[in-house]
């Protein structure tokens, strides 16, 4: 119990002055009360938005609930609310007493009302105050006896709830140590009756008040002190606790009971050689370490609270792994403290190696296991409230460092004193104030220069820069504690500022060059080669030879070059670079100076030798010593760096400083990034990997793109007095340069880009050979798993269950089987529960699916029913058939496994079930008649013995019983049943059995005498155990099924769910351990602000086409709609019906929710960890525990419960934790948002899950003035379903420096626990099966995976969002084949890196490292890939495995699409920039890192250079066409080099429509669905116009890619995750893709347009379609796809609305505050914010001149200037367009504008419009101006208009100076106006025809039509239907 002075409210005294006070305010209160309502005419209340009457009468609940913030902190009104709840219906006039003490808190508290929400807090409270008065009838109310009342009340309710008897029995259960499941039980009860008697106390203090006069007063003040004193069990079992109630021992939580939890709780009180401290807290526990480190540094107590549960949970769960100590007080081991220690100081070591310093403490041996649990305390403690500093590892190995060292001389004295580097100027102790808040301040302040991500990255310092600062010894300089004055402190100003670290972000595409020039050397140098060797016909003589030597010179300048950009590029990091770093760099660019200098000098010589042709060869011998030398040192060194054989010797090197001094000018030695070898197995299988893409790309090159290339080129270059058209400037006398630099220009690009076609090919063929090997997709149809079905009990019970259990002895092998199907029964039968729940199947299905426990004492294994059904009916046939013996009877059934199963199981069934159901004379019929029956079976004369066609006969009888008895017994039934056995009597004897038998029977005296009597048969004993109801329902179901049960279960997602999950128990898969010995994880999600469940509104609500969600879900899942009804007991309902029942209401929304991308969904799926492991908990326990005591399986295999035992609750919380990191749940609960709601509701229903928020407070510096308070809590649901806050640990400022998502994980990420942590976003889903696999994935983490532990284990995904659309499929599949396939091979190359999402992670690897991702602002925005990134550099390993996947929810429209691709494309064009991708490109190994390239940046290098390809061919096309030279080459020498350029453009044409996305795809499917199944998938996907979305979304990641790194801007773009499938206008399409495809796609259609005309090709117009088919292609699909794939687009209806919607944009102003959706002016304005730089000006104006070539070529190919190709002609074609812009500002002239004379300007227009005609007519008829050239010098002024427009707007401060800005907004909306007409004249061309409309949703949706789905309805929309 909290003291009083505590409780009591800050101002003004709680209630002092005694009841009298109280009363006299109360009757004020109550009348001006009633006065109001009488005035306003209204029933009781509350106002002003507070908490209404009718939620008060709830009671206090509602008011609890309702207590805000800034009153609930400081008192405990919210505990008095609810326990005047309580006791309402115990006693109404103490819950007044209660309520009226809370409002006198809430006035002394807040008596002016200022703080939010409390007036209306207030408000409500005084209406439920006035309702328990009116209940008095309106007597009045003595406050004078209130105290008594209560102190009576108090008495009378603890002796009723016998609370004194509760305490005794905790103090006995605390003494003993153990555990009471009694008490256990009645843990929720407890709590409840303790919080109310907590409460009664308060308030009971408060009114007595601190001097009592009156005796009772002294009385009851003296009874509270002493039972404050003694009433521990009171306080303990109320202290808010997360999993462990460390601060209090509680008997209601049994994992404090648990062996290993009593060893780490005993080693960390252990405090026997620890200096003395003061210790005053009250004794509720014994102190502790951590109540030393607390005094000393002076933590927070909430960091120490919740590192204390960590450390104690990591302590027991490394004790656990190795043995549970099962002495009575058990010791915690020293090799288990010696584990966690050395984990979690692992960096720490290192880091100290590193940098030549000693560790805190003096050696391993010397550290007792005491010392080990404080340094590891002490380091979390650190980490625990470093806040953002948590992203800088080794600044926290610098802190652990000095506080350790201080720490060490604190503990060798007799009396600790706390830290001076920790002591404040008043004092008092804080770490977080004196060593943390500074280094916060500064990266705050650098932060804040960034200008919210917008400034360049190398203004401003990230979280690197600030790391890497202690990556040198130059950090001690920084004193201890840290140096406020230091350089590393200094805060950003104009002039003074700290510069980078070690590394510059500058944004340049130079990054690609530099961080990899390897790889392009590589290829520069191979084609140099390739080429000489082509020019030298293939002949490879010492002629050839010493020209392929000049390969050394091009070697040392390409070096060159990149040690130019490590000088460029360091600009900006120069001033704290270390100084080895740029002796480094200097050094470099020294020697690559000389020694490239020298070659290239040396070369020209051998050139000169082989020219004079004399014999003398010197030069040429030295030049090949010196590079054979070179090549020799290299070589050494590589294999030294990079060959692990190599590595020890190398590591002996070192001590040399000759080899230290040559390795670290081949290769910066950072803090990371050493070590990044493999073993040689794994660097074999990389290596070769490389080596057969090598061998076919430079194949390829030779013979298809450089061999036919060369010919031409030699023609070329010969030909003379070329002729040109135009008037040429620059190619006279270069050998036509331009010409060649066209036919190769192409044909280069695509070799620099077609190995990643190679290795696109490799890598599916690899992926596909390791799935196979893997066993993937061996089950792939519900027809496999039927067949299959027998071998799964036996491979789960050896992959998932635990050897003990699964190898435990048998009586004899026939009962192995037997014991293999009671393994898996229980957890089959839970998977299909779950099925259930989810509503997937039907309970029919569920029934048939359900597999008995097979624990009885039935001979044999029963199978599920779906695998028996109507066997016996088919066996009936075969019998009623049968010709020959008992034999080939048996035999023929037999053939069919199962068919032998279901007649065994019937026959003995039928025995067990007649047996139990009579008793005497009626049971000795049942035994002889089976024991005849068995005799002749076992003499194989069955047949004689029974008449077989009577069989259908005696099953029908059967039939008729079993129908009976499966229903509840009444006095009819019984009778029904003793006729029906009777009948079956009469049946089997009179009829089925043989004359022989048939007399036997008859003249049995036993039986006659009892069917005289009428007694045979009358006694009957209903089933009523559990096992012979089920035994019973069961055979009639094998007795009445008659369907077969080949398409159970029918939803394809219960199949596809099932047929993994069986697939995988043949996967390879590590060995589970049982629960108590797993690896502990936890679960972590970031949740922002999306969707945590639907509200009704928003499933009812109509979208425009009159569709709800509700409506739409209905028609997409029709059979899981109908599986809901069913399970809540439901028919057909309509929304209304459900709103009247909140239970089902409630339902809804989740059955809603949990087909969405929802946060409900994901909890759902991540909590079913915790129920898989209670099951596997209980079942072990049972199991072993069963063993041990000599008992067999049968007596408690039962799963019934098994989530409410309080021992696998434990163990699962124990091994368990889900975090849910809400960053603003504080802010939505304060403005009630409904998603605050939503997670309260999904904390009630979760007991163990956990929310953490950032909570800000508004508070008052010591000067004054009003700051902002940031706090990091954690929440869980307390026993009334309230929020309860765990720990609130202070921030040193606003945590959100960086990127939210990274941010948001790092608040929250010390919540979580254990030794792994799986990451999960918000739209990912779970599934109970797999979960069941989670023990076995952990323990891969001691796996072998090569030279280094795993450090992140990739998981599959499972995208569930691919049935809505056909883009939504080809999403899904795009997506799936990436994170199956795609991952397998990286990590079988050993690159695999974190994509995000279902990766799970070493928790204390990734802790002590920097966290689980990067922040920094921007340069991080794919936050996720940094932390493979960073756990590769730190020698990390990171894995895939296949036999366990998690569902995920990915992005259904276009425009969602393109956004995510936008977002992706962005980051990895930061990526580009990144100091990470810098430094795996240097540090990895060559094939290792062409890998990587590959697969990260590269990809989006090569989809880049894919549309580069189409600009260089067209461009170069359009050159030899306008220049003429096209025709006059062909004139001169018959054109050759086509054979390269088809290759060129056919391997361009196949990535861009991408089939070689698709070539891992389809081999993913032929693994996983067959080869039949894979083809007709392809062919599918290729009708609905898969190749025009890949097109599409080439443009759109080149798009963003490029503009990314060329001017910024990438950032986190909403892509929403909504479910309806609705039209989106013409406008949004064009605002969204106008950009990045239209202006691209027209500028192509021009350059086509213009080839056409102009150009020349041999073969006419076939040959220029085949040669620019893919161009085409592109320009279609970039123009039109975003029509094609948007529902309802060629409607229409909805393109006239379209149209009308975008005039009204394009033609509305735009304004301040006007946004982009609605007015064109805005939306252009916007588009043109990328372009910040001057670097980015001149980049753009460079880029955009390209245009003004259109011109220059059309005008010399006009009829009118007859060949003249003076420079005149160009000089005049540019009046002509100044005279046509000055026409167009006259026509755009609005009389508005220009006031007077505004019918003269009107006239003036129409005279011009006239006179232009005329002018034109007159051209084209008496000059040589055609309408040809009318057109033609139309698209010449329009590519120049864009030309003139784009560097209008580059320069626009100019042209706003100069004042034409007005003129060129109002060209660039006529551009914008015809770019859409030209897109929208098709739309509406095919718009006109409705089976178009038709036809594109079939494409759209052909998935929803072959489920037979009412697609058309949902399109049409719903309203079409209700009107009908």
């Amino acid at each position: 119990m909290a003291s009083s002075a505590r409780r009591r409210p800050p101002r003004g005294g709680g209630g002092v002055g005694g009841p009298e006070r109280v009363a006299e305010n109360w009757e004020r209160l109550v009348r001006a009360a009633l006065k109001r309502d009488r005035d306003h005419g209204r029933p009781g209340g509350g106002g002003g938005g507070g908490v209404s009457a009718s939620a008060a009468h709830a009671g206090g609940a509602g008011l609890a609930s309702a207590v805000p913030p800034s009153l609930g902190r400081t008192t405990n009104i919210e505990q008095i609310l609810q326990a005047a709840d309580d006791i309402e219906d115990d006693d109404p006039n103490v819950a007044r007493i209660l309520c009226e003490q809370a409002y006198t808190m809430a006035q002394n508290l807040d008596p002016s009302s200022d703080g939010r929400g409390v007036l209306q807090f207030k408000t409500g409270l005084a209406s439920v105050i006035k309702q328990k008065l009116a209940k008095k009838d309106g007597a009045s109310i003595d406050r004078q006896n209130d105290i008594e009342i209560l102190w009576n009340f108090y008495l009378e309710y603890k002796s009723r709830r016998r609370v004194d008897d509760m305490q005794r029995e905790q103090e006995r259960l605390r003494e003993s140590g153990t555990f009471s499941t009694e008490m256990g039980a009645r843990a929720v009860e407890m709590k409840k009756i303790y919080a109310t008697l907590r409460a009664l106390l308060d308030v009971l203090e408060i009114l007595v008040g601190p001097a009592p006069t009156d005796r009772l007063g002294k009385q009851i003040l003296e009874e509270i002190k002493k039972i404050k004193r003694s009433d521990a069990a009171l306080r303990g079992e109320l202290m808010p606790y997360n999993i462990i109630p460390l601060d209090a021992s509680s008997v209601a939580n049994i994992v404090g009971f648990f062996p290993e939890v009593r060893a780490a709780i005993a080693a960390i009180q252990n405090c026997e050689d620890l200096p003395r401290f003061p210790y005053d807290t009250p004794q509720l526990r014994q102190k502790d370490i951590f109540d030393l480190l607390q005094y000393v540094f002076g933590f927070q107590d909430d960091n120490v609270r919740n590192q204390r549960e960590n450390v104690a949970l990591t302590l027991a769960n490394a004790q656990s792994r190795l043995s549970l100590p099962n002495e009575t007080e058990p010791k915690i081991d020293e090799r288990a403290v010696t584990e966690v220690f050395c984990k979690v100081l692992d960096n720490y070591i290192k880091w100290c190696r590193f940098l030549g310093k000693r560790v805190a403490w003096t050696s391993l041996e010397a550290v007792n296991k005491n010392r080990k649990i404080i340094l590891v305390a002490l380091y979390f403690l650190i980490w625990g409230e470093a806040a953002n500093i948590r992203f800088l590892p080794e600044c926290l190995c610098y802190i652990f460092h000095n506080m350790a060292k201080e720490l060490d001389g604190i503990l060798d004295s007799a009396e600790a004193e706390p830290a001076k580097s920790c002591t404040t100027s008043d004092g008092s102790t804080s770490y977080l104030e004196k060593i943390i808040t500074p280094i916060y301040q500064t990266m705050s302040a650098e932060a804040n220069s960034n200008n919210d991500g917008k400034a360049a990255h190398s203004a401003w310092r990230n979280y690197d820069d600030f790391n890497e600062y202690f990556w040198s010894r130059s950090c001690f300089d920084l004193g201890w504690p840290p140096n406020e004055s230091s350089k590393f402190l200094r805060k950003p100003a104009k002039r003074k500022r700290t510069g980078k670290t070690n590394f510059v972000e500058h944004r340049t595409f130079l990054h690609l060059y530099r961080s990899f020039h390897r790889l392009w050397i590589f290829l520069i140098i191979m084609f140099q080669c390739l080429a000489i060797i082509a020019f030298h016909r293939g002949k490879i003589d010492i002629s050839t030879i010493k020209v392929l030597l000049s390969a050394g010179p091009a070697f040392f300048i390409l070096n060159f070059i990149e040690c130019c950009l490590d000088i460029l590029l360091m600009f900006g990091a120069y001033k704290t670079a270390r100084g080895f770093a740029i002796s480094r760099i200097v050094i470099r660019f020294l020697w690559l100076t000389s020694v490239s200098t020298f070659v290239t000098y040396l070369y020209v010589k051998v050139l000169d030798e082989k020219n004079a042709r004399n014999s003398d060869s010197t030069y040429f011998r030295i030049y090949v010593l010196v590079l054979g030398g070179y090549a020799a040192v290299r070589l050494v060194f590589a294999l030294l760096a990079k060959i692990p054989a190599c590595h020890r010797l190398s590591n002996f090197s070192d001590r040399s400083q000759f080899f230290q001094f040559f390795k670290w000018i081949y290769q910066e030695r950072y803090y990371i990034g050493r070590g990044l070898y493999e073993s040689i197995s794994d660097y074999a299988r990389y290596v070769i990997f490389w080596l057969v893409i090598f061998a076919c790309k430079f194949t390829f090159a030779y013979f298809l793109q450089i061999h036919p290339l060369v010919e031409p080129t030699k023609i070329i270059v010969q030909l003379h007095n070329l002729q040109y058209s135009w008037h040429d400037l620059v190619s006279k006398g270069n050998n036509n340069a331009l010409t060649i630099l066209s036919l190769w220009a192409p044909v280069v690009a695509i070799y620099l880009m077609d190995i990643h076609i190679w290795y696109t090919l490799l890598s599916a063929l690899v992926g596909g050979v390791m799935g196979a090997r893997g066993r993937l997709g061996e089950i792939r149809s519900i027809e496999m798993l039927h067949k299959r079905f027998e071998s799964f009990p036996e491979a789960f019970a050896k992959t998932l269950s635990p050897k003990r259990i699964s190898n435990r002895p048998v009586a004899q092998d026939s009962e192995i089987t037997k014991m293999y199907a009671s393994i898996f029964s229980p957890f089959w039968n839970e998977i299909i529960k779950s099925l259930r729940e989810e509503d997937y199947i039907s309970n029919r299905e569920m029934d048939l699916l359900m597999m008995p426990s097979n624990c009885g004492n039935l001979r044999l294994v029963q199978w599920p029913l779906f695998l028996l059904t109507s066997k016996i009916m088919l066996a009936n046939d075969y019998a009623s058939d049968c010709k020959d013996s008992q034999y080939e009877l048996w035999h023929r059934i037999s053939k069919d496994e199962y068919m032998a199963y279901a007649v065994k199981e019937c026959y003995y069934s039928t025995e067990r079930i007649l047996n139990s159901l009579v008793d005497a004379e009626g049971q000795r019929w049942v035994e002889r008649l089976f024991r005849d029956l068995n005799d002749s079976i076992t003499q194989r004369s069955l047949l004689v013995t029974i008449n077989l066609k009577k069989l259908q006969l005696v099953q029908s009888r059967l039939t008729g019983l079993t129908g009976l008895l499966i229903r509840d017994e009444t006095a009819d039934r019984a009778a029904g049943v003793t006729k029906a056995l009777r009948e079956l009597y009469e049946v089997v004897t009179h009829e089925f059995l043989a004359p022989n038998l048939r007399e036997q029977f008859d003249t049995w005296q036993l039986l006659l005498r009892a069917r005289n009597e009428g007694r045979l048969f009358s006694k009957i004993f209903w089933p009523k155990d559990l096992e012979m109801k089920e035994q019973v329902k069961r055979l009639h179901l094998l007795l009445t099924v008659k369907d077969s049960a080949a398409n159970i279960p029918k939803n394809l997602e219960a199949q596809r769910r099932l047929q993994f999950f069986t697939n995988s128990l043949f996967m390879d898969m590590p060995e589970a351990k049982p629960v108590s010995e797993m690896i502990p994880f936890s679960v972590f999600t970031p949740y922002y602000s999306e969707t945590v469940l639907y509200s009704m509104s928003e499933l009812c609500v109509d979208n425009e086409d009159g569709i709800s969600i509700l409506f739409y879900l209905q028609k997409i899942f029709p059979d899981e709609w109908a599986n809901f009804l069913e399970r809540i007991g439901r028919g057909e309902s309509s929304e209304e019906d459900f709103k009247q029942s909140s239970s089902d209401t409630l339902e809804l929304r989740f059955w809603v929710s949990y087909r969405g991308q929802t946060l409900a969904r994901t909890v759902r799926g991540m909590m079913y960890y915790r129920r898989a492991l209670m099951l596997q908990s209980y079942l072990e326990k049972r199991y072993l525990g069963g063993i041990e005591d000599g008992y067999s399986a049968a007596e408690y295999i039962d799963t019934q419960g098994y989530e409410l035992s309080p021992d696998a609750r434990a163990q699962a919380d124990l091994k368990f934790t889900y975090v849910v990191s809400c960053q603003i749940y504080g802010q939505q609960k304060q403005r009630k948002a409904p998603e605050a709601a939503d997670i309260a509701l999904l904390l009630q229903r979760n007991e163990a899950l956990r929310v953490a928020f950032i909570h800000e407070e508004d508070s008052v510096a010591s000067d004054g003035h009003a700051i902002k308070e940031y706090y990091s809590k954690l929440v869980k649901a307390d026993v009334h379903g309230k929020d309860q806050e765990i720990y609130s640990i202070k921030l040193p400022g606003n945590p959100k420096l960086g990127e939210g998502k990274p941010e948001n994980q790092n608040h929250a990420i010390i919540f979580t626990r254990g030794d792994a942590v799986q990451t999960i976003d918000m739209n990912q889903d779970n599934y109970l099966e797999e979960a069941m696999k989670m023990r076995n994935l952990l323990e891969e983490f001691r796996g072998n995976h090569g030279i280094h532990d795993p450090t992140i284990l990739g998981v599959r995904e499972h995208v569930f969002t691919g049935s809505v659309s056909s883009l939504a499929s080809f999403m899904s599949k795009q997506e799936t084949s990436f994170v199956t396939l795609g991952q397998r091979v990286l990590a079988y190359l050993k690159v695999r890196m974190h994509y995000g999402h279902p990766d799970v992670f070493d928790r204390i690897f990734h802790i002590t490292r920097g966290g689980i991702s990067k922040a920094s602002r921007v340069i991080n925005i794919s936050e996720d890939i940094y932390a493979g990134f960073n756990s590769t550099l730190r020698q990390g390993n990171i894995t895939h495995h296949e036999y366990i996947q998690v569902g995920k929810g990915r992005d259904v429209g276009l425009n969602q699409i393109a956004l995510f691709e936008g977002k992706v494309a962005g980051g990895n064009g930061e990526q580009v920039l990144s100091r990470d991708v810098y430094r795996l490109g240097q540090l990895f190994d060559f094939f290792r890192m062409l890998t990587f390239f590959y697969t990260t940046v590269g990809y989006y290098v090569c989809t880049m250079m894919t549309v580069l390809t189409v600009y260089i061919f067209l461009y170069g096309r359009v050159y030899l066409a306008l220049s003429g030279l096209d025709f006059s080459i062909s004139r001169q020498a018959r054109f050759l080099g086509n054979t390269a350029l088809d290759a060129a453009l056919n391997a361009q044409f196949l990535v861009q429509i991408g089939i070689f996305t698709a070539v891992p795809m389809i081999m993913g499917f032929i693994l996983e669905l067959g080869l039949m199944k894979a083809v007709f998938s392809f062919i599918t996907m290729q009708l609905q116009f898969c190749s025009v979305f890949f097109t599409f979304s080439l443009g759109t990641r080149t798009h963003y890619f490029g503009r990314t790194i060329l001017h910024g801007g990438a950032k986190y773009r909403a892509t929403g995750r909504g479910f309806v499938v609705r039209h989106i206008k013409f406008a949004d399409n064009y605002r969204l893709y106008s950009r990045s495809h239209f202006v691209k796609a027209l500028e192509v259609a021009l350059l086509l347009i213009i080839y056409i005309a102009y150009g020349y090709t041999k073969g006419g117009s076939s040959s220029f379609i085949l040669l620019t088919i893919s161009s085409w292609f592109m320009v279609v699909s970039w123009l039109f796809a975003p029509y094609i794939f948007n529902p309802s687009g060629f409607e229409w209806q909805k393109t006239v609305e379209d149209f009308d919607d975008w005039t009204n944009w394009l033609f509305y102003k735009g304004g301040v505050g006007v946004k982009g959706e609605k007015s064109w002016e805005s939306w252009w304005e916007e588009e043109q914010a990328h372009i910040k730089t001057f670097r980015g000006r001149v980049l753009e104006t460079i880029l955009s001149l390209r245009f003004l070539m259109f011109q220059y070529g059309i005008v010399y190919k006009l009829k009118l200037v007859a060949h003249n190709t003076s420079l005149a002609m160009y000089g005049f074609s540019w009046i002509v367009l100044l005279v046509m812009v000055l026409l167009f500002k006259l026509f755009t002239a609005t009389p508005k504008k220009t006031t007077a004379l505004p019918a003269f300007v009107r006239l003036l227009q129409g005279l011009l419009a006239i006179g232009i005609i005329a002018g034109i007519a007159c051209l084209i008829g008496f000059t040589a101006f055609t309408i040809a050239d009318l057109f033609a010098s139309a698209l010449a002024f329009l590519a120049t208009g864009w030309c003139v427009l784009c560097l209008a707007i580059t320069w626009r401060r100019v042209v706003k100076t100069v004042g034409l800005w007005d003129s060129v907004r109002e060209i660039a909306r006529m551009y914008d106006a015809g770019m859409g007409a030209v897109i929208f004249a098709p739309i509406v061309f095919f718009s006109w025809f409705p089976f178009v409309s038709t036809f594109q949703s079939r494409i759209l949706f052909n998935q929803a039509f072959s489920r037979g789905l009412e697609i058309s309805l949902i399109l049409a929309g719903n309203k079409a239907n209700q009107e009908s």
